[in-house]
């Protein structure tokens, strides 16, 4: 309820972004012969969100883990859909991975503005995960680093994020 008024307004763009994906993702499925909600979904992210005691934990959290994530998903599953001859699949993630380096350059700087001062961007982001997540889990099989770079993340943090292991490093 306390967050800046400049955070609202990029967050509804965020949020138009995403209900643009899931538009895209519906009607590609229906040309597959999918219909939207035949098939299981979690409720991870709204569950992880009953977590959140700060503005900072949601930033971590959605922006830069879970988005930040998409970055390598979105391209990794682009190639799959190139690698079965469907092209047009491919395309639609290359889109959403453009805007997910945009999702992510909002949470580097929301992350900037306010965590506390002299802290680092590594340590302000390490410091507000709550398990199971921590830094290996903002990151898929194939890391895309120029993404990274791109959404504003320093080489410093992109090489320590890159060298995450699974035991929370």
């Amino acid at each position: 309820p306390d967050a800046p008024t400049e955070f609202r307004i990029g967050l509804c763009r965020i949020m138009e972004d995403e209900q643009r994906h899931t538009r895209m993702h519906i009607e590609r499925a229906a040309m597959l012969g999918v219909e939207f909600g035949s098939l299981p979904v979690n409720s991870y992210i709204w569950q992880k969100s009953l977590e959140f005691r700060s503005l900072l934990d949601y930033i971590v959290t959605l922006p830069l883990v879970f988005e930040g994530r998409n970055l390598d998903h979105t391209l990794e599953f682009a190639s799959y859909f190139e690698a079965a001859g469907d092209e047009r699949s491919a395309a639609l993630l290359r889109v959403i991975h453009r805007d997910e380096i945009e999702h992510v350059a909002f949470g580097m700087e929301w992350l900037r503005k306010l965590k506390p001062a002299g802290q680092s961007d590594w340590d302000a982001f390490c410091s507000h995960l709550q398990w199971p997540l921590r830094p290996m889990k903002a990151k898929g099989e194939v890391f895309q680093r120029d993404a990274r770079l791109a959404a504003g993340m320093s080489a410093d943090f992109v090489d320590q994020l890159d060298q995450a292991v699974e035991t929370g490093s």
